[in-house]
């Protein structure tokens, strides 16, 4: 049987193959830059319309650059993914996004409620009176910003912080425990830490489905969308968490609660901000935090919007398909590749979420955007244009068959006459073909996505399975801690001293 999700990869191999956007990624760093330069322009030439360089390069520069600069071709082949996502230097690019994200959000706070933070800093360093007696000495004027123009550095800021949650996305699906943390900090400038546990534990278990708060129907707007995200997301990564220390015996009120260690982190950036520069910086920080996770939710609602898993098993035992290319919108324009460390990629993300962003391939079968991710969140915020384009794409996507797809249920029967659907045979439950059965005694078990292993003799304490906890004894709903894609009944059982699949 053909794996739905190996791709479709042009061949190529170690000798032939370049990374050609390998020092492109670099220009992912220009976003965060961006608000320094944009201070450092209002302050030497005081044109307030700099301030807001965040929109304006998201919903005009970036989308009118993906049209330029087209699709991207490159596919890294299979026999060079593992030296790529071994090469460091990709890693390091991530890291320092986050330096320059709080570098630029202090010096805004500072510019919405003091005044010049170019002459702050170089006061501090000594050297103001020497830029003061050159010739760029309006760098160190003083001036104040009017409330236009404060608005316009807060929605810049936000804009800098929600695709520092794209950072912190990148991160926070990697095993290594440092990333984890990265991603956590990322996440604290827009008040969204609980996003690590959600995107990971939740959305990656149940997307494209009607469960999923993240995943958006089909007939659904953005503006019906958003409450409905927000506040499921919210609700389901507290859910998880506490799963997590019932499983423990005990409540989830822990530091080790990775939905409230990561809020703490907001809590003292935002409660640090205000003690220095007052309580007039509490606006803007709002400000900019709403917009950064709202820029995270109108990519989500891009990337599955109207997709829905089928349910495959047998009666009683019925659970929805493994995710598949088709379950998820994908675009592959090189501008918002590179800025986005390959987001767009999408369905190979859901297919392998442990995998670094530059190893990420294009699918041909994947449905496609009607352009970049940064032109359609443009599209997405006007309804009726959105379903313009949009829902014909997704009828079609789907062979016209309508009932196989998400749809918001007060426009089922809408959808429904629409199309003529024909109810009676239309739902067919299909074979659940990666489900094992477990009827002898398993010592060790596989996820076949990512490799986690689980030991019964070394059990999970952060998963709350003590050692010597048996599988039998592990919860049918479990999900790898790792990948947090394939559930207990994908696990395959191994010899614990080797690791190999036994033969059973």
């Amino acid at each position: 049987m053909v794996d739905p999700t190996a791709g479709t990869v042009p061949a190529g191999t170690t000798e032939d193959w370049k990374d050609k956007k390998r020092y492109l990624w670099l220009l992912g760093l220009l976003i965060p830059g961006l608000g320094i330069i944009a201070v450092l322009a209002y302050a030497q030439f005081e044109l307030g319309v700099v301030l807001w360089a965040g929109p304006i390069l998201i919903l005009v520069v970036v989308p009118i650059l993906d049209l330029i600069f087209g699709l991207d071709a490159s596919n890294p082949p299979d026999d060079i993914i593992e030296a790529l996502e071994n090469d460091k230097y990709y890693r390091w690019i991530t890291y320092l996004y986050l330096p320059i994200q709080y570098f630029v959000l202090i010096a805004a706070m500072y510019m919405v409620v003091v005044g010049n933070p170019i002459a702050a800093l170089a006061d501090l360093v000594g050297i103001k009176d020497a830029i003061d007696g050159s010739a760029f000495s309006q760098l160190v004027r003083d001036f104040d910003l009017a409330l236009w123009e404060k608005i316009g550095l807060a929605l810049s800021v936000g804009a800098i912080g929600g695709i520092g949650i794209n950072t912190a996305h990148e991160l926070g699906h990697k095993k290594e425990a440092n990333e984890r943390w990265l991603s956590k900090i990322a996440l604290a400038q827009s008040a969204y830490g609980h996003f690590y546990i959600e995107h990971n534990r939740g959305h990656h278990v149940r997307v494209a489905t009607p469960e999923d708060p993240a995943s958006s129907r089909l007939g659904e707007s953005f503006y019906a969308f958003w409450p409905r995200t927000v506040s499921g997301s919210l609700k389901s990564a507290w859910e998880l968490e506490a799963k997590r220390y019932r499983r423990k015996g005990t409540h989830p009120f822990h530091w080790g609660n990775d939905v409230l260690n990561a809020w703490l982190m907001t809590v003292v950036l935002f409660g640090g901000l205000t003690l220095w520069l007052g309580v007039g910086v509490l606006p803007f920080l709002a400000l900019q935090a709403v917009i950064g996770f709202s820029l995270l939710e109108v990519i989500n609602y891009l990337e599955h919007y109207g997709m829905k898993r089928q349910k495959v098993g047998p009666e009683g035992k019925q659970r929805y398909e493994r995710v598949a290319p088709r379950h998820s919108w994908n675009s592959n324009n090189i501008p918002t590749n590179v800025v986005l460390y390959h987001l767009q990629r999408h369905s190979d993300h859901h297919a392998n979420p442990v995998r670094r962003y530059q190893a990420l391939r294009d699918f041909e079968e994947s449905p496609t955007l009607p352009t970049g991710y940064a032109g359609s969140l443009t599209i997405a915020l006007f309804p009726p244009l959105w379903r313009k384009v949009m829902d014909q794409r997704v009828v079609d996507h789907l062979g016209g068959d309508i009932t196989l797809a998400n749809i918001a249920p007060r426009k089922k029967d809408k959808y429904y006459a629409k199309y003529g659907v024909e109810l009676e045979g239309a739902f067919v439950i299909g074979e659940d073909v990666t489900a094992q059965s477990f009827d002898t005694e398993v010592l060790a078990a596989k996820c076949p996505g990512c490799s986690y292993v689980y030991e019964v003799a070394v059990g999970n304490e952060h998963e709350g399975f003590a050692a010597g906890t048996a599988w039998n004894e592990i919860p049918a709903d479990w999900t790898c801690p790792d990948c947090g894609v394939r559930e207990k009944m994908d696990f395959i059982p191994v010899n614990p001293e080797t690791l190999k699949v036994e033969t059973r």
